[in-house]
Protein backbone atom coordinates (compact mmCIF):
# COMPACT_ATOMS: atom_id res chain seq x y z
CA UNK A 1 0.00 0.00 0.00
CA UNK A 2 2.98 2.17 0.95
CA UNK A 3 4.59 1.53 -2.22
CA UNK A 4 1.31 2.37 -4.19
CA UNK A 5 1.13 5.25 -2.70
CA UNK A 6 4.62 6.58 -3.26
CA UNK A 7 4.03 5.50 -7.53
CA UNK A 8 1.20 8.11 -7.04
CA UNK A 9 2.78 10.62 -5.42
CA UNK A 10 5.74 10.34 -8.04
CA UNK A 11 3.19 10.79 -10.48
CA UNK A 12 1.48 13.95 -9.26
CA UNK A 13 4.63 15.52 -8.93
CA UNK A 14 5.64 14.95 -13.11
CA UNK A 15 2.39 15.75 -13.79
CA UNK A 16 2.84 19.24 -12.42
CA UNK A 17 6.48 19.76 -12.97
CA UNK A 18 7.30 22.08 -15.89
CA UNK A 19 8.50 20.79 -18.69
CA UNK A 20 11.88 21.14 -20.06
CA UNK A 21 10.18 22.60 -23.15
CA UNK A 22 7.82 24.83 -21.32
CA UNK A 23 11.11 26.12 -19.21
CA UNK A 24 13.09 26.97 -22.64
CA UNK A 25 9.84 28.41 -24.22
CA UNK A 26 9.84 31.06 -20.83
CA UNK A 27 13.38 32.04 -21.12
CA UNK A 28 12.89 32.62 -25.19
CA UNK A 29 9.63 34.83 -23.94
CA UNK A 30 11.71 37.00 -21.52
CA UNK A 31 14.91 37.15 -23.36
CA UNK A 32 13.19 38.56 -26.87
CA UNK A 33 9.79 39.99 -24.66
CA UNK A 34 7.57 38.23 -26.65
CA UNK A 35 3.75 39.09 -25.46
CA UNK A 36 1.15 36.76 -27.17
CA UNK A 37 -2.63 38.60 -27.52
CA UNK A 38 -4.23 34.96 -26.39
CA UNK A 39 -3.70 31.78 -24.68
CA UNK A 40 -4.93 29.87 -27.75
CA UNK A 41 -1.92 32.20 -29.82
CA UNK A 42 0.80 31.20 -27.44
CA UNK A 43 -0.42 27.87 -27.64
CA UNK A 44 0.13 27.56 -31.28
CA UNK A 45 3.32 29.14 -30.59
CA UNK A 46 4.45 26.94 -28.19
CA UNK A 47 3.86 23.73 -30.55
CA UNK A 48 5.65 25.82 -33.49
CA UNK A 49 8.83 26.09 -30.60
CA UNK A 50 8.76 22.61 -29.81
CA UNK A 51 9.26 21.94 -33.21
CA UNK A 52 12.04 24.25 -34.05
CA UNK A 53 14.11 22.98 -30.83
CA UNK A 54 14.72 20.17 -33.17
CA UNK A 55 15.84 22.25 -36.03
CA UNK A 56 17.99 24.16 -33.59
CA UNK A 57 19.83 20.72 -32.92
CA UNK A 58 20.24 20.00 -36.41
CA UNK A 59 22.08 23.57 -37.33
CA UNK A 60 24.50 22.97 -34.32
CA UNK A 61 24.91 19.85 -36.17
CA UNK A 62 25.64 20.90 -39.68
CA UNK A 63 26.41 24.84 -38.80
CA UNK A 64 30.40 24.57 -37.31
CA UNK A 65 31.26 27.15 -35.20
CA UNK A 66 28.11 28.90 -34.95
CA UNK A 67 25.88 29.19 -31.83
CA UNK A 68 21.71 28.08 -32.63
CA UNK A 69 19.60 28.74 -30.16
CA UNK A 70 16.04 28.92 -28.99
CA UNK A 71 16.51 32.42 -27.56
CA UNK A 72 16.55 33.64 -31.34
CA UNK A 73 13.76 36.23 -31.44
CA UNK A 74 12.63 33.56 -34.59
CA UNK A 75 12.63 30.37 -32.48
CA UNK A 76 8.34 30.51 -32.65
CA UNK A 77 8.16 31.32 -35.88
CA UNK A 78 7.64 28.11 -38.77
CA UNK A 79 10.14 27.52 -41.63
CA UNK A 80 7.69 29.03 -43.89
CA UNK A 81 6.97 32.16 -42.19
CA UNK A 82 10.32 32.85 -42.04
CA UNK A 83 11.13 32.82 -45.63
CA UNK A 84 7.87 34.43 -47.02
CA UNK A 85 9.84 37.56 -44.86
CA UNK A 86 13.00 37.46 -46.76
CA UNK A 87 11.58 39.21 -50.19
CA UNK A 88 15.21 39.98 -52.15
CA UNK A 89 14.11 39.32 -55.27
CA UNK A 90 17.72 38.01 -56.92
CA UNK A 91 16.38 36.21 -59.74
CA UNK A 92 15.69 40.04 -61.33
CA UNK A 93 19.45 40.21 -61.71
CA UNK A 94 20.06 41.38 -65.04
CA UNK A 95 23.75 40.48 -65.50
CA UNK A 96 23.70 42.31 -68.70
CA UNK A 97 23.56 45.77 -67.02
CA UNK A 98 25.72 45.03 -64.22
CA UNK A 99 28.48 47.94 -64.26
CA UNK A 100 31.30 45.77 -62.83
CA UNK A 101 34.01 47.62 -60.79
CA UNK A 102 37.32 48.04 -61.74
CA UNK A 103 39.67 45.06 -59.69
CA UNK A 104 42.10 46.64 -56.78
CA UNK A 105 45.33 45.48 -55.65
CA UNK A 106 44.67 42.87 -53.14
CA UNK A 107 48.44 42.22 -52.43
CA UNK A 108 48.76 43.00 -48.88
CA UNK A 109 45.08 43.02 -47.04
CA UNK A 110 45.11 43.54 -43.67
CA UNK A 111 43.57 40.57 -41.53
CA UNK A 112 40.90 42.23 -39.96
CA UNK A 113 38.97 45.50 -40.88
CA UNK A 114 35.66 46.98 -39.62
CA UNK A 115 33.87 49.90 -40.72
CA UNK A 116 32.07 50.17 -36.95
CA UNK A 117 35.29 51.32 -35.72
CA UNK A 118 36.04 54.11 -38.11
CA UNK A 119 32.65 55.77 -37.26
CA UNK A 120 30.51 54.34 -41.10
CA UNK A 121 28.08 52.33 -40.10
CA UNK A 122 24.85 53.30 -37.87
CA UNK A 123 23.13 51.66 -35.01
CA UNK A 124 21.43 48.22 -36.44
CA UNK A 125 17.53 48.96 -37.46
CA UNK A 126 14.62 46.50 -37.37
CA UNK A 127 12.78 46.45 -40.77
CA UNK A 128 9.88 44.46 -38.57
CA UNK A 129 7.06 42.19 -40.42
CA UNK A 130 7.74 44.15 -43.62
CA UNK A 131 10.21 42.48 -45.91
CA UNK A 132 12.00 45.28 -46.58
CA UNK A 133 15.67 44.02 -46.61
CA UNK A 134 16.20 45.35 -49.89
CA UNK A 135 16.03 48.69 -48.67
CA UNK A 136 17.92 48.40 -45.58
CA UNK A 137 20.90 46.87 -47.49
CA UNK A 138 20.81 49.15 -50.06
CA UNK A 139 21.27 52.61 -47.18
CA UNK A 140 23.52 50.47 -44.92
CA UNK A 141 25.66 51.12 -48.05
CA UNK A 142 24.85 54.53 -48.71
CA UNK A 143 25.03 55.69 -45.30
CA UNK A 144 28.73 54.59 -45.44
CA UNK A 145 29.47 55.52 -48.91
CA UNK A 146 27.89 59.09 -47.51
CA UNK A 147 30.72 58.64 -44.53
CA UNK A 148 33.84 58.12 -46.91
CA UNK A 149 32.53 61.55 -48.75
CA UNK A 150 31.21 63.85 -46.57
CA UNK A 151 32.81 62.79 -43.46
CA UNK A 152 29.30 62.37 -41.33
CA UNK A 153 27.22 59.53 -40.68
CA UNK A 154 24.03 60.34 -41.39
CA UNK A 155 20.86 57.61 -41.18
CA UNK A 156 18.79 57.83 -44.02
CA UNK A 157 15.18 56.94 -44.72
CA UNK A 158 14.53 53.75 -45.83
CA UNK A 159 11.08 54.21 -45.66
CA UNK A 160 11.13 56.90 -48.71
CA UNK A 161 12.69 53.94 -50.86
CA UNK A 162 10.00 51.67 -49.77
CA UNK A 163 7.46 54.36 -50.56
CA UNK A 164 8.99 55.85 -53.77
CA UNK A 165 11.24 53.14 -55.17
CA UNK A 166 7.93 52.04 -57.50
CA UNK A 167 10.77 49.52 -59.42
CA UNK A 168 11.02 47.82 -56.21
CA UNK A 169 8.01 46.43 -54.06
CA UNK A 170 8.40 47.66 -50.55
CA UNK A 171 7.80 45.04 -48.45
CA UNK A 172 6.65 42.52 -50.79
CA UNK A 173 10.53 42.29 -51.62
CA UNK A 174 12.86 44.37 -54.05
CA UNK A 175 16.76 44.48 -55.24
CA UNK A 176 19.35 47.16 -54.50
CA UNK A 177 21.10 47.03 -58.01
CA UNK A 178 17.02 48.34 -59.16
CA UNK A 179 17.12 51.23 -56.32
CA UNK A 180 20.06 52.75 -57.56
CA UNK A 181 18.97 52.59 -60.67
CA UNK A 182 15.97 54.56 -59.56
CA UNK A 183 17.31 57.17 -58.08
CA UNK A 184 20.04 57.61 -60.39
CA UNK A 185 17.68 57.96 -62.89
CA UNK A 186 15.08 59.82 -61.02
CA UNK A 187 17.28 62.12 -59.14
CA UNK A 188 15.97 60.72 -56.29
CA UNK A 189 18.02 61.50 -53.04
CA UNK A 190 17.72 60.54 -49.61
CA UNK A 191 16.19 62.36 -46.42
CA UNK A 192 17.20 61.81 -43.10
CA UNK A 193 15.33 58.87 -41.40
CA UNK A 194 14.30 61.87 -38.44
CA UNK A 195 12.16 63.26 -41.55
CA UNK A 196 10.99 60.49 -43.13
CA UNK A 197 10.43 58.08 -40.08
CA UNK A 198 10.12 54.11 -40.60
CA UNK A 199 6.70 52.76 -40.29
CA UNK A 200 6.89 48.87 -41.89
CA UNK A 201 4.41 49.35 -44.00
CA UNK A 202 3.81 50.85 -47.80
CA UNK A 203 2.07 54.17 -48.42
CA UNK A 204 2.25 56.90 -50.80
CA UNK A 205 5.36 59.10 -52.24
CA UNK A 206 5.88 61.88 -49.04
CA UNK A 207 9.52 62.85 -50.18
CA UNK A 208 10.09 66.38 -49.97
CA UNK A 209 13.02 67.62 -51.91
CA UNK A 210 14.20 69.96 -49.94
CA UNK A 211 15.13 67.36 -47.51
CA UNK A 212 16.72 65.25 -49.51
CA UNK A 213 20.55 65.20 -48.18
CA UNK A 214 22.26 62.01 -49.79
CA UNK A 215 22.22 61.63 -53.83
CA UNK A 216 24.00 58.94 -55.57
CA UNK A 217 25.90 59.38 -59.28
CA UNK A 218 26.15 55.87 -59.87
CA UNK A 219 26.69 51.96 -58.90
CA UNK A 220 28.49 48.89 -59.37
CA UNK A 221 28.94 45.13 -59.43
CA UNK A 222 31.78 43.87 -57.39
CA UNK A 223 33.67 40.83 -58.28
CA UNK A 224 32.71 36.95 -56.23
CA UNK A 225 36.24 36.85 -55.60
CA UNK A 226 36.03 37.26 -51.94
CA UNK A 227 39.84 39.41 -51.62
CA UNK A 228 38.30 41.53 -54.54
CA UNK A 229 35.23 41.63 -52.11
CA UNK A 230 37.48 42.60 -49.22
CA UNK A 231 39.53 45.32 -50.96
CA UNK A 232 36.24 46.72 -52.51
CA UNK A 233 34.88 46.97 -48.75
CA UNK A 234 37.48 48.96 -48.19
CA UNK A 235 37.70 51.03 -51.16
CA UNK A 236 33.82 52.26 -51.39
CA UNK A 237 32.55 51.28 -47.77
CA UNK A 238 29.86 49.04 -46.35
CA UNK A 239 28.85 47.42 -49.13
CA UNK A 240 25.40 45.59 -50.06
CA UNK A 241 24.91 42.00 -50.82
CA UNK A 242 22.41 39.18 -50.95
CA UNK A 243 22.36 35.70 -49.13
CA UNK A 244 21.12 32.43 -48.13
CA UNK A 245 18.76 33.65 -44.68
CA UNK A 246 17.95 29.69 -44.08
CA UNK A 247 21.20 29.26 -41.22
CA UNK A 248 20.34 32.51 -39.76
CA UNK A 249 16.54 31.85 -37.86
CA UNK A 250 18.02 30.05 -34.85
CA UNK A 251 21.92 31.92 -35.08
CA UNK A 252 22.49 33.52 -31.74
CA UNK A 253 26.47 34.01 -32.31
CA UNK A 254 29.81 33.14 -33.47
CA UNK A 255 31.19 32.05 -37.19
CA UNK A 256 29.05 30.38 -39.17
CA UNK A 257 30.20 27.84 -41.35
CA UNK A 258 27.00 25.88 -42.49
CA UNK A 259 26.99 22.82 -45.32
CA UNK A 260 25.80 24.51 -48.71
CA UNK A 261 23.68 21.22 -48.93
CA UNK A 262 21.70 23.41 -46.46
CA UNK A 263 22.39 27.25 -47.39
CA UNK A 264 22.21 26.98 -51.17
CA UNK A 265 23.82 29.35 -52.77
CA UNK A 266 21.51 30.14 -55.74
CA UNK A 267 18.78 30.60 -53.31
CA UNK A 268 19.67 34.08 -52.26
CA UNK A 269 16.30 35.35 -50.41
CA UNK A 270 17.52 38.29 -47.84
CA UNK A 271 19.70 41.96 -48.29
CA UNK A 272 22.05 42.41 -45.84
CA UNK A 273 25.56 44.78 -45.61
CA UNK A 274 28.97 43.51 -45.13
CA UNK A 275 30.92 45.81 -43.23
CA UNK A 276 34.13 44.50 -41.78
CA UNK A 277 36.31 41.04 -41.82
CA UNK A 278 38.43 39.33 -39.64
CA UNK A 279 40.13 36.00 -38.49
CA UNK A 280 39.56 34.13 -35.44
CA UNK A 281 41.30 30.90 -34.60
CA UNK A 282 42.74 30.64 -37.95
CA UNK A 283 38.91 30.47 -39.30
CA UNK A 284 38.42 33.84 -41.67
CA UNK A 285 35.05 35.63 -41.50
CA UNK A 286 32.86 38.48 -42.86
CA UNK A 287 31.13 40.81 -40.53
CA UNK A 288 27.28 41.53 -41.74
CA UNK A 289 24.86 43.87 -40.14
CA UNK A 290 21.18 42.60 -40.52
CA UNK A 291 18.23 44.43 -40.10
CA UNK A 292 16.21 42.58 -37.80
CA UNK A 293 17.08 44.46 -34.44
CA UNK A 294 19.68 44.46 -31.71
CA UNK A 295 18.20 41.48 -29.95
CA UNK A 296 19.04 39.12 -33.17
CA UNK A 297 22.60 37.06 -33.32
CA UNK A 298 25.35 39.09 -32.24
CA UNK A 299 24.01 42.45 -30.99
CA UNK A 300 22.67 42.36 -34.45
CA UNK A 301 25.45 41.14 -36.41
CA UNK A 302 26.58 37.81 -38.29
CA UNK A 303 30.11 36.38 -38.71
CA UNK A 304 30.07 33.98 -41.50
CA UNK A 305 32.91 31.84 -42.84
CA UNK A 306 35.04 33.86 -45.70
CA UNK A 307 36.62 32.48 -48.75
CA UNK A 308 33.84 29.61 -49.36
CA UNK A 309 30.93 31.85 -50.99
CA UNK A 310 28.91 30.99 -48.32
CA UNK A 311 25.20 31.00 -48.67
CA UNK A 312 25.90 32.88 -51.75
CA UNK A 313 27.13 36.27 -50.17
CA UNK A 314 29.96 36.92 -52.90
CA UNK A 315 27.03 36.10 -56.06
CA UNK A 316 25.48 39.81 -55.43
CA UNK A 317 27.70 42.66 -54.12
CA UNK A 318 26.91 45.82 -54.74
CA UNK A 319 27.81 49.37 -53.83
CA UNK A 320 26.73 53.11 -54.82
CA UNK A 321 29.35 55.84 -55.50
CA UNK A 322 29.68 59.62 -55.65
CA UNK A 323 31.10 62.15 -58.23
CA UNK A 324 34.49 61.32 -57.49
CA UNK A 325 34.02 58.60 -56.02
CA UNK A 326 33.14 57.00 -59.54
CA UNK A 327 37.06 57.28 -60.20
CA UNK A 328 38.26 54.69 -57.25
CA UNK A 329 41.00 52.67 -58.17
CA UNK A 330 43.63 50.62 -56.51
CA UNK A 331 43.21 49.87 -52.11
CA UNK A 332 43.99 53.39 -50.97
CA UNK A 333 42.57 53.12 -47.24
Amino acid sequence: MRAALICICLGITQAVTESNEEKLFKEFEQATAKVYKTKEDRLQRFKIFVENLVHIQQAQLVDDGAAHSHLSPFADWTLEEFSARNNLQAHLVDKETLNEAPLLNVSDLPDSFDWREKGAVNEVKNQGSCGSCWAFSTLANIEGVNFLKKKELLSLSEQELVDCDRSDNGCHGGLPANAFRTMIANKLGLEPESDYPYSAVRGQCQATQSKEKVFISSWKSISTDEDQMAAALMQYGPLSIGINAGPMQYYHGGISNPWSLFCNPRRIDHGVAIVGFGEENGKKYWVIRNSWGPGWGEKGYYRIIRGTGACGLNAMVTTATMDAADTAGDLVI
